[in-house]
């Protein structure tokens, strides 16, 4: 089984972008439920040029399952995207800074385009004490949502299987000190194993 594993490197506002380091971190896992698969990863710049160039060569290889983590830096649960909207941020530029010149992705497209993974399946995997989780019908206007919609374009049958996931700030490293308003962010390490958790949800789901 083929797994494409992607995430993002830095934009406007995130001069340290975790998501790349989630899909990197899951390209590497060695559990007996990962061990055959076919992993590859790829981290995406965070412009609309990079998405619309780099995922139709991601997708020449034909993979089974398509997972692609994002930072939501507003969010304090890892979001299970269920949708990906028409829609495009006119406000907000991409890493080249690119700005949107019109609101929709898709000119005549649908209002949105539905994920067909196994949500509560993956809900129920992926949520833990140490970094929750939800199901989400709102992946943003950027390039999260953008790329969200893309793959989604290229799996109008759920093949392969693609499913896009926000992940909140982690905490970083920190000097030691009094604990911050921040302290109740996810580690990296806790976000990994959510995630892992979730990729073992999707590929118990690819096989069934």
């Amino acid at each position: 089984m083929r797994v494409l594993l992607a995430g993002f490197g830095p934009f406007p506002g995130a001069p340290l972008n975790p998501s790349a380091a989630v899909a990197q971190a899951l390209a590497r896992r060695r559990r007996p439920a990962l061990a055959d698969l076919d992993r590859s990863v790829h981290v995406f710049a965070t412009t609309y040029a990079a998405v619309d160039r780099d995922l139709p060569k991601l997708f020449v290889d034909k993979p089974d399952i398509v997972l692609i983590f994002g930072l939501a830096a507003r969010r304090h649960q890892m979001c299970i995207e269920t949708r990906a909207r028409n829609a495009l941020s006119l406000l907000f530029p991409d890493a080249s800074g690119r700005r949107q010149s019109t609101g929709v992705i898709e000119a005549g497209g649908p209002d949105a385009l539905f994920g067909r993974a196994p949500f509560q399946r993956l809900l129920s995997a992926a949520g833990s004490r140490k970094i929750p989780a939800r199901l989400s019908r709102d992946a943003g206007r950027y390039l999260c949502n953008y790329v969200y919609w893309r793959a989604l374009r290229r799996a109008p049958r759920g093949s392969p299987l693609v499913q896009f996931v926000h992940i909140p700030p982690v905490a970083q490293r920190s000097r030691p000190a009094r604990r911050s308003k921040k302290s109740h962010a996810p580690t990296l390490a806790h976000v990994i194993t959510a995630a892992e958790n979730l990729l073992i949800a999707l590929v118990t789901a690819r096989k069934h």
